[in-house]
């Protein structure tokens, strides 16, 4: 029998160890592992080399500043270089699923280098009443803004495909939309993926800073203290509690964020824990400028440091980018940091930050690496077995990384929309060198070679 691809020579981690075998792969498929080296029509070398279960960014924001049917192409483009096999798009719509979500959908589907999968976004009760019919589409995660509301309500919605006008909308998730998305996820089975960030104490804490004339990444992070995270992560635990539903913690940041997600998982909460790569490696001590600003923000190096401890003890499950496709001229579109736009793109570093940060330095093992980058995103959000492992059956995801590899960052690696990176010259040592989605090379050493349109959207079972 003649197989579709073999992989030589790597280092290969499975759930139960490390193995040297070689990876048989047949219709997209891993069919075993051996140290022969059966007939095949592709063999790649995988010598020096680590192949891990594709990884999964659970958080990523494209569609809003170029839409869709660009947005897939250039973002899906970053990912792969980046090695991630798959991609989870945080969407946003301003009006009814119903009217609008099928359009989103058959553009993604022509347009993805990678795999990819979505949660939606709840900002009404109309689309809290349409949340059955998300599932119907294969979308069966939510997502919730609680910084959202009163005077800090205005968000860019992601715009119609095949349209370039910035959907600018308002709205006011209030406690009553929270509990009844929550309500109603727990009773679809699916969990809530959560902003935690009080929008009534943002909106007082910005009105003070800007009274005081006040400026900087230190000022933007005083105006929404890790007090109004704990606030709303305690109001959102106590309604997951109610009903019984997983709540996902999205860019969790802060000493006292995880202190108060400790609190409430001791009181029962079913809690998932996500961090992004800015909250490891960057503080508004360090930041000059106004390129790191984000929600929630960049904290203090003992904030990185607590994130660190977090990861290291495993009491954070994934980590996610929080990935934003915007460009400079409207990052700084304004005078002082109360203008600049929040987010900013990190889909292409997050990899060979926690390896070079991360596993090269001692901090997390491989064995973590894997878990926080792929497993554990894999079983909370329906993809495992599928995606998350390289066991026999699985999905042929697989990145192959070189934890000796030495690059120097810059935004023209990726060839994403962003014409900037907030890590632009960081020297990081540990990088992607080929990734692999269903048994197809996407990527190699920096250069995109698989087939647009490629990509599919990935099918969840409820969990």
């Amino acid at each position: 029998m003649t197989f579709d691809t073999v992989i030589t020579d790597s280092h290969v981690i499975l759930p139960r160890g490390i193995i040297d075998k070689n990876i048989v792969i047949d219709d997209g498929k891993i069919v075993g592992f051996t140290h022969d080296l059966p007939s095949c029509d592709q063999k790649i070398n995988g010598s020096g080399l680590i192949s891990i279960p594709g990884p999964i960014d659970t958080h990523v924001h494209y569609g809003v500043y170029s839409s869709i049917d660009k947005a897939a192409k250039t973002e899906s483009h970053a990912a792969a270089i980046g090695g991630i096999t798959t991609m989870m798009r945080m969407l946003r719509l301003g009006n009814s699923f119903q009217s609008s979500l099928q359009d989103q959908l058959n553009a993604s589907s022509k347009n993805h280098h990678i795999d990819y999968a979505i949660h939606a976004s709840i900002f009404s009760k109309q689309q809290i009443s349409e949340m059955n019919y998300c599932v119907e589409k294969g979308i069966t995660s939510f997502k919730i803004y609680m910084n959202l509301g009163g005077d800090v309500g205005h968000v860019y919605m992601d715009m119609p495909p095949y349209t370039s006008e910035l959907e600018s909308v308002t709205v006011d998730v209030n406690d009553q939309i929270v509990e009844e998305t929550v309500r109603n996820a727990a009773s679809l089975g699916c969990p809530v993926l959560v902003h935690a960030e009080d929008y009534e104490s943002c909106a007082c804490g910005i009105k003070t800073a800007k009274e005081k004339n006040r400026d900087g990444l230190s000022a933007w992070s005083e105006s929404r203290s890790p007090e109004f995270e704990a606030k709303a992560i305690k109001t959102v635990c106590k309604y997951g509690r109610d009903y019984d539903c997983t709540i996902y913690f999205v860019h969790i940041g802060s000493e006292r964020a995880l202190q108060q997600i400790k609190n409430e998982r001791e009181q029962g909460t079913k809690i998932f824990v996500e961090t992004c790569p800015h909250y490891l490696t960057l503080s508004y001590e360090k930041q000059q400028g106004y390129l790191a600003k984000v929600m929630p923000p960049i904290r203090t190096q003992k904030d990185n440091q607590a994130v660190w401890n977090a990861l290291t003890n495993n009491k954070i499950d994934t980590v996610g980018t929080d990935h934003v496709a915007n460009q400079i001229k409207l990052k700084l579109g304004g005078e002082d940091v109360w203008d600049a736009l929040a987010g900013f793109p990190g889909i292409g570093t997050a990899l060979p930050i926690l390896l070079s940060e991360g596993v090269n330095k001692g901090k997390i093992s491989i064995e973590q690496f894997v878990r926080f980058t792929s497993l554990n995103a894999a079983r909370i959000f329906g993809m495992y077995p599928k995606k998350g492992t390289l066991d026999k059956d699985s999905d042929a995801d697989i990145t192959m990384i070189d934890l000796k590899k030495e690059n120097t960052v810059s935004s023209d690696l990726f060839g994403g929309f962003s014409d900037y990176i907030v890590y632009e010259g960081m020297k990081l040592k540990g990088w992607p060198v080929k990734t692999i989605v269903r048994g197809q090379l996407v990527a190699e050493n920096f250069e995109v070679i698989g087939k647009l349109g490629y990509g599919k959207l990935v099918e969840r079972s409820v969990v």
